[in-house]
């Protein structure tokens, strides 16, 4: 059995674990740097090195119970890929549970929310990323990692998109005519406002995606695109606190894109705390 953050037996059982982690090592449509087949894989592995009390939580989330799941053997068609998430969470939710997919490429996402959408039909989906990920089509595909929030959007889920800062002329027409707003990562690094402008379009049951792009190169470079001007691993605990802080209901999640690089560790470090904030939220 695949060990997460090194805890007692007893927590790891699936029978009396709160919390199901999927790793779903998928890499089928990505357009520029590989390795995130790689990414559930190096954060497992790290894991164990990792406190497992939460300084920011000030909690312990092992003791909800955390069940690491072998990894999704998934199929390099993204539909077929997407499929195969949706019914492995769907079955998670059907026992009780909360679905925590690690990925993999952020195509995953769509198969995750689609499972989240039939159990919980008013939830709505929190985005934090450096990419819009709105396009109709990207590279022949419109299962495209590049094209994820844009299939979300099309089930008429309420989205919140954080982190922004980049995009392209087709995402920012296709917003504007949504009426649509993202909080960029020019305005969080500005305004300590921004956390609750990014809660603010969300009810009251949320799926939660992390790209890890989201944050800044300087701090995770083993991402494929990785994007000058991003997030701070502070601004994403502010967020994480405001978002525990406004009593909504987390009803799955997903860290994704992490795409380790040879002879370095930190960036898979980095992932595994952060993760392990995030299931805090299900407490």
């Amino acid at each position: 059995m695949p060990n997460y953050f090194d805890i007692p037996a007893a927590f790891l059982r699936e029978e009396n674990a709160r919390v199901v982690i999927i790793p779903a090592p998928y890499e089928g449509t990505v357009s520029w740097g590989r390795g995130t087949a790689h990414g559930p894989q190096a954060l497992l592995d790290v894991s164990s090195y990792i406190e497992t009390y939460d300084n920011a939580l000030d909690a312990e989330p092992f003791r909800q119970g955390i069940h690491v799941r072998p990894a999704l053997d998934l199929p390099a068609d993204p539909v077929g890929a997407i499929a195969a998430v949706e019914a492995t969470v769907a079955k998670v939710l059907a026992a009780g549970k909360k679905p925590v997919v690690i990925g993999g490429e952020h195509s995953i996402t769509l198969g995750a929310v689609r499972a989240c959408r039939a159990a919980h039909p008013e939830v709505s989906v929190l985005q934090l990323d450096a990419h819009a990920d709105l396009r109709d089509e990207y590279e022949g595909s419109r299962f495209s990692h590049a094209c994820v929030m844009r299939r979300v959007a099309e089930l008429g889920v309420p989205i919140s998109q954080a982190g922004i800062r980049a995009m392209s002329a087709e995402e920012r027409d296709w917003l504007r005519r949504q009426d649509r707003r993202v909080v960029s990562a020019h305005q969080a690094v500005r305004d300590p406002a921004w956390t609750e402008q990014a809660l603010a379009p969300l009810g009251q049951k949320i799926y939660f995606t992390l790209d890890i792009d989201v944050l800044d190169p300087s701090e995770m470079p083993a991402t494929g695109t990785p994007e000058p001007g991003g997030l701070s691993y502070h601004h994403l605990l502010d967020l994480i606190l405001a978002l525990r802080r406004s009593g909504r209901e987390i009803v799955g999640l997903d860290l994704v894109e992490l795409a380790p690089m040879p002879g370095l560790t930190h960036p898979q470090y980095l992932a595994a705390q952060l993760l392990y904030t995030m299931m805090g939220l299900f407490l």
